[in-house]
């Protein structure tokens, strides 16, 4: 099997802002794709260039080996979308809500009923059809949001921020999900500024900034090419971030970047380093161990939140 998107080149242009900076990826089939970038990175473009609500100004989209401009219906049809917004109709059930999304996809009433009951059972909402969906918890609400985009048996499901807005045990419980989604073979793009979600569910992605990509790999890819194993974080309220920094470049401790009033040095051996801060008169709060997030707010200097 060929690939399930391929992207070359994409560029994107809403007035005098150019949303898309020649950003390239592929997705292969079975993986989970991640774009991991702030606000206004150019994620959400990306998706809906892939999900047909935004014609590809330039470069070049291949969808299921076919190449588009704007994705047509029969492809949208084997496509499974999780929009950012619970856009669920309040004044049906659970299962009215996803009756009549069949429909959209020419299912009787019969087999969607069927199709609906099968992609409850697998999101945890078994039991739960004759509930108003307004009733429903934020976090229950987002899993009938994926269990809606489940039930044409997508080939390819495509996630826009799943989580953002949910309590830590709700995003958790999402998080579980997906991650059986995952395993069933189905394929995912999947965009967030979580970086524990990136690091959890993808197998592969492009960390994005201000419409370019930055860095493509595994997170484990990520974290070896651009991190190192250990993460000091060193406070000094005393000492101005800047004048911190010159200090560790005498010191031959460059690899850092800042975070408000706190330096985030990596290193290998992270004793040595310790002792090197401790002979200049400089204490590290505290070890820990590089994540994800290091890479991010190194690559771009923002917050990953």
């Amino acid at each position: 099997m060929g690939l399930v998107i391929e992207a070359v080149g994409l560029e994107k242009t809403y007035g005098r802002t150019k949303a898309l900076k020649g950003l390239s990826f592929v997705v292969r089939p079975g993986e989970c794709y991640g774009l991991l970038g702030h606000n206004g990175a150019g994620k959400t473009t990306a998706l809906r260039m892939v999900c047909g609500s935004a014609v590809v100004d330039r470069g070049r989209l291949r969808l299921f080996g076919e190449e588009i401009r704007l994705t047509p219906p029969r492809l949208k049809h084997r496509m499974g979308i999780v929009p950012q917004e619970d856009n669920l109709d309040v004044d049906l059930t659970v299962m009215e809500n996803l009756i009549a999304f069949g429909g959209y996809f020419g299912f009787s009433r019969r087999e969607a009923r069927e199709r609906a009951e099968k992609a409850l059972a697998f999101m945890g909402l078994a039991g739960r059809e004759a509930d108003m969906t307004q009733a429903l918890s934020g976090g229950l609400k987002r899993r009938l949001v994926v269990a809606r985009a489940l039930i044409n048996d997508p080939e390819l499901v495509v996630l826009d921020e799943p989580t953002t807005g949910l309590d830590p045990l709700a995003r958790r419980e999402v998080w579980d999900k997906l991650e059986a989604l995952k395993q069933t073979g189905t394929t995912m793009l999947l965009t967030t500024h979580y970086m524990e979600e990136a690091a959890r569910l993808c197998n592969r992605l492009t960390i994005m900034s201000r419409g370019a990509a930055l860095a493509e790999g595994s997170p484990d890819e990520l974290l070896k090419l651009h991190a190192a194993p250990w993460v000091l974080e060193i406070r000094a309220p005393e000492m101005m971030p800047d004048a911190l920094a010159q200090i560790l470049d005498k010191l031959e401790l460059a690899d850092h970047y800042s975070v408000g009033g706190t330096i985030c040095l990596f290193a290998d051996d992270p004793e040595q380093a310790r002792e090197k801060l401790l002979a200049a008169g400089i204490s590290a709060c505290r070890t820990r161990e590089a994540t994800l997030e290091d890479v991010y707010l190194r690559l771009t200097g923002r917050d990953g939140q």
